[in-house]
């Protein structure tokens, strides 16, 4: 699968360049070169067709809040705008998200894994459920997921202990550990990492596709 684009649009270059080495450091996010303004931001969007935008509020040439107006891509902000009007503006036009500066790369890098759960679990199937949009939504928020979890199985319990102590591991060395088939403990935490209490890592070898190894959510 290949990686999902992101474009950073800030008009500080040396805050945009170190948040594009944010995101490249994050399994399955690639960074195109930030540009810091909003004309350059929608020719990169014509051009280059991000899966996802990291906008700030202030631009030399338009409020990031009006360029969320003009783009059909989707946005989370990253900006040093921390009143409420701007944060409700943002949401009202269609931010997923508001990350107020100055952050750091874990709190950015959690944001960009709950954005790739919420896009894989619409990927999924041409056609969803209530249950599916539900879970794309909470994916969004996991810390709010997390606080409204729900009772875990055994099972459930025995695939998040087999991760314990910041383990890394593929999905057959969980099921062996749990005593259960590759399937199920595949199944078990492709359900986990849609809840946020399990991250997806990609590990690169010398051939081949990458490994899947799964981990204690942060």
């Amino acid at each position: 699968m290949a990686d999902l684009s992101v474009l950073i649009v800030d008009d500080d270059f040396h805050v945009g360049r170190l948040h594009a080495n944010y995101v490249d450091s994050v399994p399955g996010f690639s960074a195109l070169a930030p540009v810091g303004t909003a004309e350059q931001a929608l020719r990169t969007v014509h051009g280059h067709e991000p899966d996802l935008i990291l906008l700030d509020v202030y631009l030399p040439d338009a409020l990031g809040l009006d360029l969320l107006r003009k783009v059909d891509v989707d946005t989370i902000m990253l900006t040093a705008a921390a009143d409420a009007p701007s944060v409700r503006k943002a949401l009202r036009r269609g931010a997923l998200g508001y990350l107020i500066k100055p952050f750091t790369a874990e709190e950015l890098a959690r944001k960009l894994r709950a954005y790739a759960r919420y896009r894989r679990l619409l990927a999924e199937q041409p056609a969803v459920d209530q249950d599916t949009v539900d879970r794309a939504l909470h994916a969004l928020h996991p810390a709010e997921a997390a606080v409204a979890a729900r009772t875990r199985s055994a099972t459930e319990a025995a695939v998040l202990e087999a991760l314990a102590s910041g383990l890394q591991r593929s999905a057959a060395e969980v099921a062996q550990s749990v005593g259960v088939s590759r399937a199920t403990a595949q199944r078990y935490l492709s359900a986990l990492a849609d809840d946020g209490a399990v991250e997806i890592h990609l590990r690169y070898g010398t051939t081949g596709r990458p490994e899947h190894r799964y981990g204690r959510a942060g």
